[in-house]
């Protein structure tokens, strides 16, 4: 009872603020999700054979069903949904059923503006069912990019890195290599220069694991003509490890990124655009910045943030930019949402 009153107090906000109901559709296609939203999410569905032998699920994540339901109906851009997710947790006690309200911004035109929005609007929501102590967590995965970039080392580093910085286990294996300069064996080097030659003569548009031939190609021939040597790994782990031990308010980021350049004796200042970071600088909250934060999900491309009441998770969300194109679209589509975790309230 309590929940269904919350429920309608919380819709009520974000009507106000100017979201439409959307109603995701609650089996997908397993397959197709697989392919396009990463191996966390094969992990945790839950999945079974139809009649026809086709693998569905029940859908473990309202903003990727909200992001296939835009595509195929050309839904309103501005929507909120109120149903529920299905995943496993893996961790005891946990449900797997989880009652959730959100927001999203499809197609977002004006960015900084709409992730103000979509925070905002999850703040007023945590105050309009009178909840004290709230508390924000942001991070950007985004500047974990600018930073890989701007490091002197292989190509295939960086991409490797960028690639598995939602995996913390193994990205930590990957460090530990990396600072040992421990790369990929003779072996395995010979096994994908073969490899590349074969798919070579393949049809360029044929996809394998949701990717094009074409693509896979690219990053192969990057690893085969970058040089096998690298003797600076020490100093780039170093590096690494220290920018993610970056955690403070969010009014000391910039004297803290400009701290963290000097004191590593980097030559550029690559954080100077971070708009989006200082923008949220207008949002009457006390906020705390961790650039480790909002590495669970790998979908996410920019900002990323956690919202608590009373040091219990009330909301997360954040930047998508990728999803709608690896989910179909021609290109990549600006979006930025957030869910309530009802289970929490």
């Amino acid at each position: 009872m309590k929940s269904k009153k919350l429920s309608k107090q919380i819709i009520k906000t974000f009507k106000r603020n100017g979201f439409i109901l959307s109603e995701p559709d609650i089996l997908l296609d397993s397959e197709y999700i697989i392919q396009r939203s990463g191996e966390n999410f094969k992990r945790s569905m839950l999945t079974f054979e139809n009649e026809d032998g086709k693998l569905m699920c029940l859908r473990p994540d309202l903003t990727v069903a909200s992001c296939i339901k835009y595509l195929e109906n050309k839904s309103s851009s501005k929507i909120y949904y109120s149903g529920q997710a299905y995943r496993r947790s893996g961790i005891n006690g946990l449900d797997f059923i989880n009652d959730q309200l959100g927001i999203e911004i499809l197609g977002s035109k004006n960015q900084t503006k709409d992730e103000i929005k979509v925070i905002q609007t999850i703040l007023d929501c945590a105050k309009s069912i009178k909840s004290k102590k709230i508390s924000v967590k942001v991070g950007d995965v985004s500047l974990f990019k600018k930073l890989i970039y701007s490091l002197d080392m292989p190509e295939r580093w960086k991409l490797r890195l960028i690639r598995h910085f939602w995996r913390p286990k193994y990205f930590e294996e990957l460090l530990q290599r990396l600072e040992k300069n421990s790369d990929f064996d003779s072996v395995t080097f010979n096994t994908d220069k073969k490899r590349f030659y074969e798919m070579k003569t393949m049809d360029q548009k044929r996809t394998i694991a949701g990717r094009p031939i074409s693509e896979i190609l690219k990053r192969f021939d990057k690893k085969i003509k970058d040089p096998r040597s690298f003797n600076e790994g020490k100093k780039i782990v170093k590096i690494i490890r220290s920018f993610l031990k970056i955690n403070c308010k969010l009014s000391e980021l910039d004297r803290r990124l400009l701290e963290f350049i000097e004191k590593n004796n980097l030559t550029k200042n690559f954080f100077k655009e971070i708009k989006s970071i200082n923008n949220l600088k207008k949002i009457k909250q006390d906020i705390n910045f961790i650039t480790d934060f909002g590495r669970d999900i790998e979908y996410y491309t920019g900002i990323v943030f956690e919202i608590f009441v009373e040091k219990k998770e009330f909301a997360r969300g954040g930047r998508y930019d990728d999803l709608l194109k690896s989910l179909g679209a021609k290109k990549n589509i600006p979006a930025v949402g957030a869910a309530i975790n009802l289970n929490n309230i």
